[in-house]
């Protein structure tokens, strides 16, 4: 390989082939209706939720000002990947311009990072609400809400700033395909015609940080909520909130997991087929079980769902 970041960053390739899923051959519409339905499920409950909460003035609290966020990033978070799958699978549109693949791995990982951040976030919250009720609305006041989202929208935005900058500058003289169903950066560092060892550590550093930091943070919130909760006086209550901690901790997991296991590593694994399937948990699963887990399990959202019904029904007959 040529020595890094010498060469024409545009030699030869002007677009990429996603591959996405050539072993599926046979079971295309059973993927596609999968699939489909998952962004469906994802877009259509976000989109609720963030309505709801809006008209609903008893849901403009920290707790659901988080949520609303965190459904915004998650609708944006596989908008800009799930589509063009879908059409990768029905209509085999596969080709994409360098552009567009540099712009998806981008906007990708900044709602990617921005989630971390955000989850970290809500973890903070719950603790103080759990942990310290006396203060929590002296703490989480308006201004302290608005700037915590801020900086995880903010910190998401910086995040793969570099590596992606990195990556746009690599020349791709060889082959065009990417062995994924997005733009990825493994795969992609897998098509340079240059060294990128150094680009591997970057990446390598800025996911160990954005993803360690936010993970640590998180543990630390819920090892403190766990602690309080084992001090309720009452069975009733301890079982209700172990119960919610548990669906918290169990999205909060296999988002973290999935994650670390694609981007906390200096040298990208060759088993591209498992890799997708890992994708497809952090990129598909958990946007869609994250609407259910955190909001739609809700009292105050499913009464706040009635109100807005209730309403609507109420206009209709005016």
């Amino acid at each position: 390989k040529t020595p890094y970041l010498k060469s024409d960053p545009w030699t030869s390739v002007t677009e990429f082939i996603i591959l996405g899923f050539p072993n599926a051959r046979g079971v295309e519409l059973l993927l596609f209706a999968t699939f489909f339905l998952m962004y469906a499920l994802t877009f259509t409950e976000n989109v609720a939720i963030i309505l709801v909460i809006g008209m609903d003035y008893h849901l403009h609290t920290p707790m659901y000002f988080f949520v609303s966020n965190l459904s915004f990033l998650d609708i944006g978070y596989t908008t800009v990947t799930v589509p063009k799958m879908l059409a990768n699978i029905a209509i085999q549109s596969q080709t994409i311009s360098i552009t567009g693949c540099f712009t998806q791995l981008y906007i990708f990982f900044f709602l990617g990072s921005a989630e971390c951040f955000l989850l970290t976030t809500m973890a903070y919250d719950r603790y103080l609400a759990i942990c310290n009720p006396l203060h929590y609305t002296t703490i989480m006041d308006r201004r302290a809400c608005l700037w915590l989202v801020l900086g995880c929208w903010l910190g998401g935005f910086l995040a793969p700033a570099l590596p992606t900058a990195f990556i746009f500058r690599l020349p791709f003289c060889g082959s065009n395909i990417i062995n994924h169903f997005f733009c990825d950066s493994p795969p992609l560092l897998e098509l340079s015609c240059q060294d990128v060892f150094e680009i591997e550590v970057i990446n390598f550093v800025v996911g160990t940080t954005v993803l360690m930091s936010s993970f640590i943070l998180t543990m630390i919130s819920y090892i403190f909520i766990v602690a309080t909760i084992l001090h309720m006086p009452t069975a009733e209550g301890r079982s209700k909130a172990f119960s919610t901690c548990a669906s918290h901790l169990t999205i909060v997991s296999i988002f973290y997991g999935t994650t670390m296991f694609m981007y906390i590593r200096t040298k990208t694994i060759q088993t591209f087929n498992f890799n997708k399937i890992v994708s497809v948990f952090y990129s598909v699963v958990t946007p869609v079980l994250n609407p259910v887990i955190y909001s739609l399990r809700n009292n105050d959202i499913k009464q706040g769902m009635r109100k807005v019904l209730l309403k609507q029904k109420d206009t209709s007959f005016m």
